[in-house]
């Protein structure tokens, strides 16, 4: 990608028609954050609970930033224009996509780019949340502060101006008033929208990603794993059990949360059997199932064993993805974490291919490094069937042995120079040398899994 430049370009009319929006790539999330942080007038503290970010380019040069989150909890203008009841507004909330970023890089002025860019936005952004939160949308929402901006270019988009809000903000699960008034508008993704979200009958198709993976089994499943953990809060004025507070907050991270306050947010949305499922609390005089609160969340969160939580969480997701993925096995310095001695943090971590989801995670003493490291990194871990990944460090014949032998699993190394026996025998393989598939696994061919290549040692 080109460094972005303040440019004008002459050609308005091609540049529109040649402008491209898609999602950022994992590389761009710095960039994206910081140009937002530094041009937009509100800046950028974070996004809310499910979120995507988009840019709007032309020719690799970056024109355009677009970030997107959660629906806002309420909004007196857009639930009349809605016309759902409270409940069904708690229950399809996450069908709402909130435009709470839109910026147009500074030195950029083409006409009619902004109502392009939110047009091609518009086109992908149902499916795109459908492919990243496991369900789509159905309703944009967007907010205007009328003291700056007119909405122009959300008219021109056509959307639709239903109201304005009453100048409230929200921090916590407290409503405070700051006078700034703004304008809601909003964009149907589907002709139906407003019906289907007032419809009786709930698509399954709807229902957000941890409602389809944390079934009732699983969820029960999570919550016996995580009642092992000991509660470290005092007895006196506990009111959440801590396994019920533990177990909401993993299911929220899994729905997108990324603060203490999405978390809590993710949390009062759930229903009274959701509730009940998860041992909530039930108050006393309205015998109705309570959410803790996010002080509570925040505290449990914070004095919990987080190697214990994270080693307990790995495992029960590994137990419900076994055979869909293959794990990777790799190590990075984390960067500005230092030791008291002055040392780099290193960690090795075990994740999820498809999922990109870490399972287990271990740091790398100083005094040692990566390779012994593996086998306590997946000893806990049962990866009977799966394939192990690995860069060409561990590239070793005791690992490759444990792996096959111990853990039963298969594995794929990466061979390079610096074991040159090995790396020639490799590449003077032709395609025939290789034995065809075959259903039955005991008489697979074993060419990249012999664990007994006098050569499979790499540098110690």
């Amino acid at each position: 990608m080109e460094e972005t430049a303040p440019w004008v370009c002459a050609r308005d009319s091609e540049v529109v028609r040649g402008v491209s929006v898609r999602l950022i790539l994992p590389g761009e999330r710095l960039q994206w954050d910081e140009l937002m942080q530094r041009h937009h007038y509100l800046g950028l503290r974070g996004l809310v609970g499910k979120t995507l970010r988009y840019v709007a380019l032309f020719e690799s040069h970056w024109l355009a930033l677009v970030g997107w989150q959660g629906a806002a909890l309420k909004c007196q203008a857009r639930d009349e224009w809605i016309g759902w009841v409270p409940v069904l507004q708690y229950q399809r909330l996450h069908l709402i996509a909130n435009n709470t970023r839109f910026l147009i890089l500074p030195g950029v002025r083409i006409p009619n780019l902004a109502s392009r860019v939110l047009s091609l936005n518009l086109r992908r952004l149902s499916r795109d949340w459908d492919s990243v939160h496991g369900h789509p949308v159905l309703l944009a929402e967007s907010f205007v502060d009328r003291c700056r901006f007119w909405g122009g270019c959300y008219r021109a988009a056509n959307w639709v101006e239903v109201g304005q809000t009453q100048g409230y903000g929200k921090s916590g699960r407290r409503y405070w008033w700051h006078g700034q008034v703004k304008q809601v508008w909003l964009y149907p993704l589907h002709p139906r929208a407003r019906q289907w979200l007032c419809e009786p009958t709930f698509f399954p198709r709807w229902r957000c990603q941890v409602s389809r993976g944390l079934t009732a089994r699983r969820m029960e499943d999570l919550y016996d794993r995580l009642r092992r953990l000991p509660d470290c809060r005092k007895r006196r004025g506990v009111r959440h059990q801590f396994t019920t507070v533990l177990t909401i907050s993993m299911g929220a991270v899994l729905g997108g949360a990324r603060s203490y306050t999405a978390i809590a947010e993710w949390a009062g949305r759930l229903t009274q059997n959701q509730l009940k499922r998860v041992r909530a609390r039930r108050h006393p005089q309205t015998r109705r199932y309570e959410a803790p609160s996010e002080p509570t969340i925040r505290r449990v969160l914070q004095r919990a064993n987080a190697e214990q939580v994270d080693q307990t969480l790995g495992e029960w997701f590994l137990s419900i993805r076994r055979g869909k993925d293959s794990m990777a096995v790799d190590g990075k310095t984390l960067r500005g974490a230092r030791r008291s001695n002055g040392t780099q943090v290193h960690l090795l971590s075990a994740f999820l291919h498809q999922q990109g989801i870490t399972v287990a995670q271990r740091e790398v003493d100083e005094k040692t490094n990566e390779i012994p490291e593996l086998k306590n990194l997946l000893s806990p871990l049962d990866v009977k069937g799966q394939v192990i990944t690995a860069d060409s460090l561990h590239t070793q014949r005791e690992t490759a042995r444990w792996v096959v032998e111990e853990k039963g699993a298969d594995y794929v190394f990466i061979v390079k120079d610096n074991q040159k026996s090995l790396h020639e025998d490799l590449r003077a393989l032709e395609e025939e040398d290789f034995s065809p598939s075959v259903p039955d696994r005991r008489q697979r061919p074993r060419a990249f899994g012999n664990s007994d290549h006098p050569d499979l040692d790499g540098p110690q």
